[in-house]
């Protein structure tokens, strides 16, 4: 296995001294070392991937230094615009070392198992080549030496594809503090104990949605009135959406975390510019990418409600205990939608929490009964 730290001070010494990105669950070890000793300006974590290929480009402009850019590859999707019609030799000509972590190439959670078997393939469409990292430290360091030189010869971007277990475990030291009653479970709970029977819930990926399904097993409730967005992170709230314009008699609540809706924030303006009377978003900011390492966004130094208000939705409050949550839930009125309540909540999860044990489709299948039966 590969030590964060060598490999983070390998980089320097060869001049790689910018990176950004998103975090991953198999890079966390490494994103956690770098969080620790980059600097501010020389470590951003980015709303999603594609914007991390244009905050490398820009750095590129202003040093002539090769930036680096790390993802999971679910997040490719993301960079294929911008690593194509801006980094490509056919166009600027920018350099960029890509670090990408290999989700789905062995047994897998079923969002992964798609990403994983093309990560590759979606490579070599791109043409930028690429190499799987090894494990063993010295290979590891002539595989980065070669990366570097491809990069410096051809002026464009090259990858390096990373497996499960690649690193050492390492903790981040920069933990997210706050003084909030309580974790996203809790909230979770408290929005189920209000609802009254007949709303349908689209949860976003990660440890939300997986709360969520344990909660309702513990309840011996149906799971038929969630959709589980086990993926597709950051656009939990248009599926919401799309459900709640063409489903105007259903109130349609989507639980988000402050991770997603920075990822895709223009998903606010058109959900205000539709404007449904049926539309509850409700945000659970704990100021952090919890599920992926416990990378911090930039999710407690933004005012969420405002920015929602801005993009004309009628009703926006941030409540930060169960009291203030339980009130505003019960309060809301006919004129507040599309309305938004952000929760701020403190990090942390259960070490024994499950996952859904329905599978994807069938989630869908049984949603989308619910859906025709009322």
């Amino acid at each position: 296995m590969i030590n964060p730290e060598y490999f983070y001070n390998y980089l320097v010494k060869n001049k790689v001294e910018f990176f950004t990105g998103v975090p991953d669950s198999l890079l966390k070890d490494i994103c956690a070392y770098i969080t620790d000793h980059a600097s501010k300006q020389n470590h951003i974590i980015a709303a999603n991937e594609g914007n991390a290929i244009g905050l490398a480009a820009g750095y590129h402009i202003a040093t002539n230094k090769i930036p680096l850019v790390y993802m999971q590859n679910s997040g490719i999707g993301n960079t294929v615009n911008p690593l194509l019609s801006l980094m490509d030799a056919d166009v600027y000509k920018i350099p960029v070392l890509l670090m990408i972590g290999w989700r789905g190439e062995k047994k897998d959670e079923p969002q992964h198992v798609k990403q994983g078997k093309v990560t590759q393939d979606l490579l070599d469409a791109m043409k930028i080549p690429y190499l799987v990292l090894d494990v063993d430290q010295k290979n590891a360091q002539k595989q980065i030496d070669k990366a570097l030189l491809k990069i410096k010869e051809t002026n464009t971007a090259f990858a390096i594809i990373i497996r499960k277990g690649t690193f050492e475990k390492y903790s981040i030291k920069q933990k997210i503090k706050s003084n909030y009653s309580l974790y996203r479970e809790d909230a979770v709970k408290i929005i189920i104990d209000q609802l009254s029977g007949d709303e349908l819930i689209v949860s976003t990926t990660g440890k939300t949605s997986r709360e969520l399904f344990e909660y309702r097993e513990e309840l011996n409730q149906k799971h038929n009135a969630d959709f589980l967005t086990v993926g597709s992170m950051g656009h939990a709230s248009q599926i919401a959406l799309g459900i709640a314009i063409n489903k105007p008699k259903r109130k349609i609540i989507c639980i988000d975390g402050d991770g997603a809706v920075l990822m895709h924030m223009g998903g606010f303006a058109i959900i205000g510019s539709q404007s449904p009377k049926n539309f509850l978003h409700i945000i659970i900011n704990n100021g952090a990418h919890e599920s992926v390492g416990g990378q911090p966004t930039v999710g407690f130094d933004i005012d969420i409600p405002k920015i929602a208000l801005a993009n004309n939705y009628k009703f926006a409050i941030s409540v930060s205990s169960s009291e203030e949550l339980k009130e505003t839930l019960n309060n809301m009125k006919d004129d507040n939608y599309p309305a938004l309540i952000e929760v701020m909540v403190k990090v942390g999860a259960r070490e024994n929490l499950g996952r859904p044990t329905i599978k994807p489709v069938d989630n869908k299948k049984d949603f989308m009964q619910n859906l025709i039966a009322l």
